[in-house]
């Protein structure tokens, strides 16, 4: 179905209108749509999705993810595990390993859908690996709904009361206290380090252990042909619901959007100031004001003409691969971007789709993704730095480089005015704004407006592409503008997904 036409739009009334049509965004519409409300979702953009874009970035017939990639909370989120988006073309794959972490010596670390394969392969740490894991992943069902939310009292107590006692640790020291050998050192800081904190922060845990969780409940799978198909399957089953979509509409107040009861708004506190500052009070506008963005990603797309030549083959049965070496190393880069400095040897996430996904290259070709943390806004051209760290664990890698397409801080924030100054977090993740994002409220999704509603990752629970900050910010308005009680959730359960046999090519 096309999107709505815009000058009809405007002419219309509705009952929500959410500004943003990236995952939270889309989530948000669906939720409210299914209560039966009149939702106009409205994207600045002419392409819907946010972080969920596909494009030919390099050469054509390459097809690159823009943004995220590799989907372990997509396929866990509780909201997304409700919706029939397989009947609207999303297909899931899952690599036979969800992640490999190359090291100079020795084998790589390898974190598999089986926690006991897992185990196996982590030699002396196996033990400690079940241990740590084990107890977590066999409370998942019930521990993940009340990670994905606000601040609150949670209905199991004991399930996080004992994950809250290991979240609480920075990861150095969470890793120090479990394990010995390398493999499992790495791998698990690999995990933290998406939390683009110190691994000595305290809070650097919570997001190591979350992915974890993740990956041996429902894996790290992808979907087939690109990120895109999953925006594509939201924004079509919304549609099914009766809402409407227009995009090419950018949004500089809220004065040019149609009549409606609540606005939702899929924006960074700063994009709120400015789009809604004026329906604002001045003490809440003074405590968005200290929100805090932290430090941006550096991104690099290539064009190989065949798979990435790792020096341990077992990194071609994984969908990502950490490439960074040793936890020492990999906190040392991390440490050294949230500082405000340019690391010499960067943390690299490398994402290798079509090696499971023939649809994302020409026959015999590939591509990879790619991306290291460095300081917000940062200048500095990591090209060669982010391709001598891959180069270090798959000598031959530059040669099979037939394009790249860089996209540096600024770049993504033009692509994405969310990721300001390169962070495409939504805001630093550190304990306070994990607790408190945007500000410390009992309904964080609430402004000082009744009617103005924020909805993005700057919310609980914050960065992934899950949708439930525009859930939780969705309940919010039944509640607060309609009076609805919305029924809970049912709790995640693993996923299917499509297994292939081994690497294409």
């Amino acid at each position: 179905m096309a999107d709505h036409d815009l000058q009809e739009s405007q002419q219309k009334s509705y009952d929500a209108v959410v500004v943003g049509a990236g995952p939270n965004g889309l989530a948000a519409g669906i939720v409210l749509a299914q209560h039966g409300l009149a939702v106009l979702i409205v994207e600045g953009d002419a392409e819907i999705g946010g972080g969920m874009r596909s494009r030919e970035l390099t050469l054509p017939g390459f097809v690159h993810d823009v943004c995220s990639a590799i989907h372990p909370m997509a396929a866990l989120s509780p909201l997304f595990q409700t919706l029939p988006l397989a009947e609207h073309g999303l297909r899931w794959i899952e690599p036979p390993a969800c992640l490999a972490h190359p090291l100079d010596i020795g084998p790589p670390g390898i974190v598999r859908r089986s926690l006991e394969e897992t185990a196996g392969g982590l030699g002396e740490d196996g033990e400690a690996w079940m241990r740590l894991f084990g107890p977590q992943v066999a409370a998942g069902p019930r521990l993940v709904p009340e990670l994905l939310g606000p601040l609150h009292w949670p209905s199991d107590l004991g399930a996080a009361w004992r994950f809250g006692r290991l979240a609480i640790q920075s990861a150095c020291r969470l890793i120090d206290g479990h394990f010995k050998q390398p493999q499992a050192r790495a791998a698990l800081g690999g995990m933290a380090a998406h939390s683009f904190l110190p691994l000595e922060d305290r809070a650097s845990s919570a997001i190591g252990l979350m992915l974890t969780i993740a990956a041996h409940m429902v894996g790290w799978p992808l979907p087939e042909g690109g990120s895109r198909r999953l925006a594509e399957a939201l924004a079509t089953h919304f549609r099914s619901l009766g809402g409407e979509i227009v995009t090419g509409w950018p949004v500089a107040s809220l004065e040019a959007l149609p009549p409606a009861r609540a606005v939702l708004l899929d924006v960074t506190p700063r994009q709120l100031l400015r789009i809604a500052g004026t329906r604002l009070s001045p003490s809440y506008r003074r405590r968005l004001g200290r929100y805090r963005y932290g430090p941006a990603a550096y991104k690099v797309d290539w064009a190989l003409d065949g798979p990435i030549p790792w020096r341990a083959a077992e990194c071609l049965q994984a969908g990502t691969v950490h490439v960074g070496g040793t936890l020492e190393e990999v906190a040392a880069a991390e440490r050294v971007a949230f500082r405000g400095q340019v690391p010499q040897r960067p943390f690299v996430l490398v994402a290798q789709q079509s090696l499971f996904d023939a649809s994302r290259a020409p026959p015999g070709r590939h591509t990879a993704w790619g991306y290291c943390h460095v300081p917000h806004g940062c200048e500095f051209d990591m090209t060669e730095r982010i391709e001598s760290q891959i180069e270090r664990f798959a000598p031959g890698f530059r040669q099979r480089i037939l394009a790249r397409h860089v996209m540096p801080p600024a770049r993504l924030e033009q692509y994405n005015p969310n990721y300001v100054g390169g962070d495409i977090s939504g805001g630093v993740n550190d304990l306070w704004q994990l607790l408190a994002r945007p500000v410390a409220s009992r309904v964080p999704y609430a402004t000082s407006d009744p009617a103005v509603f924020i909805c993005s990752s700057s919310t609980p629970p914050g960065g992934g592409v899950h949708g439930m900050c525009g859930y939780h910010a969705a309940l919010a308005v039944l509640r607060r503008q309609f009076g609805r009680t919305p029924m809970p959730l049912a709790s995640p359960v693993a996923v299917n997904a499509e297994a292939p046999d081994g690497p294409l090519g």
